[in-house]
């Protein structure tokens, strides 16, 4: 875990990557941020694929390979503790740092109730020099090894049963989709409540080291030893409801991205909007005027699409879509609370242009 991890920033420093600010911060200024995620997940495959070094009998090295992956099934929950304990190790360097002097706090993460501040966390934008520990952890080490950890998942099916199924080629594809887009759109996190809003603490260093790798593999380390025999026709039915999840989930944050970075680009010029005492415009149109939360339902059905490829045999493969479901409706709840405040009037006047939160005449 410690050699992933450190891998993992020695790509994040030493792989070139175009330099972009971020958003505004309450102070005033915006930070720098070097965009190289995409080149690291693509030198990630390419070490997993060729690095691995082969020794003949006399313990001389004689070449290089594939980086047995099914190691990642065997050891398990080994990974995953290890990986929770460098996680409480980060947070409290986190929260022991951020009583420095000139440390700007996160507005929710300075309650002085110790234990609620070290879990969600105090400071804004951790950084070493220009090393923002908060966006590194939030889409290199835990997506990159969940990615990981699925291909070690289907190595272990195939070292077992001789054969890789489909659900878990699905499975495997349709996540490494996901991971992949993440970052390629990599820049599109600067403008996310993670990072613009959230201290770093135990919440998120847990959530992207541990939580999301380990978890949401789920569903390729159950299909291990539990194929569901899956007919071709089901197969393609899932396959299109993870098309239309990711075409929902790509194409709002596409237009939100485009519409917050510059209003008059003419890809959103033909967005209808609503003027705000702020001074800003709100999307009354478009991907956004169908629901305030559209993209959230894209999400969630990316992740149906997922613990479908398991069938029907457990509800285990299934507590991810579930957790998930729960999670975005306390995010949806917490977004509205924070947009009330800071719209005021104007987002009832918003809400009545477009009424539904996920999905378009029901919810």
């Amino acid at each position: 875990i410690l050699a992933w991890m450190a891998l993992q920033v020695v790509l994040a420093i030493a792989l070139p990557g175009p330099w972009v600010q971020g958003a505004k911060l309450r102070t005033g200024e915006t930070l720098g941020y070097k965009i190289n995620g995409h080149l690291s997940f693509w030198v990630s495959m390419l070490l997993m694929g060729h690095a691995w070094p082969k020794f003949n009998s006399s313990g001389s090295v004689v070449g290089f390979g594939p980086v047995p992956m099914a190691y990642a099934y065997d050891h398990f929950i080994q990974l995953a503790v290890a990986t929770a304990l460098l996680s409480y190790s980060l947070s409290l360097y986190l929260y022991f740092r951020s009583f420095k002097k000139g440390a700007l706090l996160a507005e929710g993460g300075n309650s002085g109730n110790p234990i609620y501040d070290f879990f969600i966390g105090r400071e804004l934008n951790p950084r070493i020099g220009w090393f923002d520990l908060k966006s590194f952890c939030e889409l290199r080490p835990g997506l990159i090894g969940w990615s990981m950890l699925n291909i070690g998942m289907m190595m272990k099916q195939h070292q077992l049963h001789g054969i890789v199924s489909g659900p878990m080629i699905a499975v495997n594809v349709f996540q490494f989709l996901y991971v992949w887009d993440a970052l390629y759109f990599e820049k599109a996190i600067l403008t996310t409540m993670d990072i613009t809003t959230d201290g770093f603490g135990f919440m998120l260093a847990f959530g992207d080291l541990g939580w999301v790798p380990f978890t949401y593999c789920l569903q390729a380390r159950f299909l291990v030893d539990h194929d569901p025999n899956l007919p071709t026709w089901a197969l393609f039915v899932i396959v299109i409801l993870k098309v239309v999840g990711y075409a929902t989930f790509r194409g709002a944050n596409l237009q939100k991205d485009l519409f917050r970075s510059d209003p008059t680009s003419e890809a959103v010029s033909h967005i209808c909007t609503m003027p705000t005492k702020r001074g800003t415009k709100l999307m009354i149109s478009g991907w956004w005027g169908m629901a305030r939360k559209i993209n959230y339902t894209g999400d969630w059905l990316m992740s149906l699409s997922w613990c479908l490829t398991t069938g029907f045999v457990s509800p285990i493969p299934y507590f991810y879509c579930t957790y998930f479901g729960v999670l975005l409706v306390h995010r949806a709840s917490r977004d509205e609370h924070m947009c009330r405040t800071k719209y005021g009037d104007d987002w009832d006047t918003f809400k009545k242009h477009v009424p539904y939160v996920f999905f378009p005449y029901l919810i």
